[in-house]
């Protein structure tokens, strides 16, 4: 039993010896010395590296993001939208945070309607920015469709695209914007700070992904930019450009203006260029169609000018409408030029000039005048000056100076040659015989009264050449074709030859018509110019008239003018 006893107590485990006091101290000056570490360190970060911190946290988190302005509306004098600007959403990416997988590369190349080369070749460009674009100014559907693919780095802002309604119609007068909404061309240029827009900003926080999580904040709000109300009438406008196109076409014209009128307050109803372009799509875009013709280039105007300078002839003494001017024998020499006529018309009073388009006529009857006084009377009616539209490039033509000149320059100038103008400042000059000899100045802008217009004619000599212009388009006379059923028109032809490399051509000219209606009570007047036609007829009367003819009759009765002739 002894032996037992002791067999169990020899195998019970030793007794650990008692810690030596100075480890034991050195174990809790350790644990000590972390501690105090530990709440250092936190005190640091939360007291004295607190609003580092928080910055730092903030810049990740808190943005300052952009609120892009509406640009104002252009719309037509009846507010019908011609330019609105539309919400659309730009796709940005971020380089250093794309995903390396290859396979959500090329969904997103695909999505982005990019092949995997050239979206590669763009994310290597710009590897060492933060900041590249994926895709301007998508519709929100086709931008929320990558979104939805969640791929990172991938981000949305929002922004507006310009939307012309009216498309090729009136795309020279209105001009265009570039991708960032600024004007480029025609009125959008011009008035640019009126229509443009002042971005807002506001606070947002972000998450890591670029996601909206909260607005906190407005710091600025977003001001949209000033409304436009232009003096064209929309309507007008596509029948206008309709006639010109059907017109530039049948007669296998290079292009066409046409500029209509108000004849009571100068405005302008409608002004169509061809070529044109739909500034809503410029792929394929011909340079020509960018230009609007009709302020911004210049012609010789040919026989619509001799209306204008018959008003200097029946404002000098010794000459009324029943002066007769013997043209016989259809042709007559000048310095060393011969100025003919379609044949031999023989003795014709004034009207009969304008009738039959007598240079011959006109010629002999602006020798008998004083050496300026046909220049006198162009540069009163505004030819070879700006026509004050505000629009960027108008023309000033060209009215040579009355300096020595020769006795061809002086006749030549009386029948439309030997001077250049738009198609705007020639309807200019016209609305001074349609409203009792006052000028008006064009304008783009729709006018809450009538301007005060500048006198240029006096108002008998006015009314009589109005007279004389309705017998112009008679049923016997080269403009006959100008005629409106219902109504009384009158107006003037020019066929006018086009300058080659070595002077005028014998095979390029110019149709031109110039118009007023109703003669009773003048409303527009009408300016009709169709660019070298190639189809047989040349002439005004045979080509441009017509047009003159349609778009009249339409507009008037568009516009509730009652009828003052008694139909044929």
């Amino acid at each position: 039993m002894k032996s037992q006893h002791r067999g169990v107590s020899s195998r019970q485990a030793p007794i650990a010896p008692p810690l030596h006091g100075g480890r034991f101290l050195f174990i809790l000056l350790m644990m000590a010395l972390v501690s105090a570490i530990l709440i250092g360190r936190i005190t640091l970060l939360q007291v004295i590296d607190r609003p580092f911190l928080q910055s730092q946290g903030d810049a990740r988190t808190l943005r300052n993001e952009t609120i892009p302005a509406h640009r104002g509306m252009i719309t037509d004098r009846n507010g019908e939208p011609l330019a609105i600007s539309t919400p659309v959403v730009t796709l940005w990416a971020n380089p250093q945070e794309l995903p390396d997988d290859a396979i959500q590369r090329i969904v997103l190349a695909q999505s982005l309607g990019m092949s995997l080369e050239a979206f590669e070749a763009r994310v290597a460009r710009y590897s060492e920015h933060e900041f590249m674009y994926l895709r301007r100014q998508m519709t929100p559907d086709a931008a929320q469709r990558i979104l939805d693919l969640r791929t990172p780095g991938v981000y949305p802002q929002r922004e507006y695209k310009r939307y012309y309604p009216a498309g090729e119609v009136a795309a020279q007068l209105l001009g265009v914007t570039n991708v960032d909404d600024v004007g480029q061309e025609g009125l959008e240029l011009a008035y640019q700070p009126h229509l443009a827009g002042h971005p807002g900003q506001r606070r947002i926080i972000k998450d890591r992904r670029g996601r909206l999580v909260r607005e906190l904040d407005v710091i600025r709000d977003a001001q949209p930019g000033g409304d436009l109300t232009l003096s064209i009438d929309q309507r007008l406008q596509y029948m206008a450009y309709r006639e010109l196109r059907s017109a530039v076409a049948e007669n296998e014209a290079d292009g066409g203006v046409l500029v209509m009128m108000d004849a009571r307050s100068g405005e302008v109803l409608a002004m169509a260029n061809l070529p044109s372009y739909n500034p809503n799509n410029r792929a394929g875009l011909d340079p020509r169609g960018l230009r609007n013709q009709a302020l911004v280039d210049v012609f010789e105007p040919g026989s619509v000018m001799k209306p204008l300078a018959m008003s200097a002839v029946l404002e000098s003494e010794g000459f009324d409408r029943n002066t007769v001017v013997d043209t016989s024998p259809g042709w007559m020499r000048i310095d060393e030029y011969t100025i003919r006529d379609f044949r031999n018309y023989g003795e014709l009073d004034l009207a009969g000039i304008l009738e039959h388009s007598s240079n011959v006529g006109m010629s002999r009857l602006a020798l008998q005048l004083g050496d300026t006084a046909i220049w006198e009377k162009y540069h009163q009616l505004g030819l070879g000056q700006a026509p004050g539209t505000g629009f960027p490039g108008e023309a000033t033509g060209s009215l040579p100076a009355h300096v020595n000149w020769s006795r061809s320059e002086r006749a030549t100038l009386a029948y439309g040659y030997g001077l250049s103008v738009s198609a705007v400042q020639l309807a200019s000059a016209y609305t001074a015989l349609a409203n009792d000899g006052v000028r008006l100045p064009p304008s783009l802008l729709r006018l809450a009264e009538p301007p005060q217009g500048t006198p240029a004619i006096q108002p008998k000599v006015a009314n009589d050449l109005l007279n004389i212009l309705e017998t112009s388009v008679a049923a016997y006379t080269g403009g006959r074709r100008a005629r409106v059923e219902g109504y009384r028109v009158g107006g003037k032809t020019g066929t006018v030859r086009k300058i080659g490399q070595q002077g005028y051509t014998t095979d390029a000219y110019r149709s031109v018509f110039a118009g007023i209606a109703p003669i009773s009570d003048p409303r527009i007047v009408t300016v009709v110019m169709i660019d070298h036609p190639k189809a047989g007829e040349f002439y005004g009367g045979a080509v441009a008239a017509p047009v003159f003819s349609s778009v009249t009759g339409n507009a008037l009765r568009l516009l509730d003018v009652p009828p003052d002739r008694e139909v044929d």
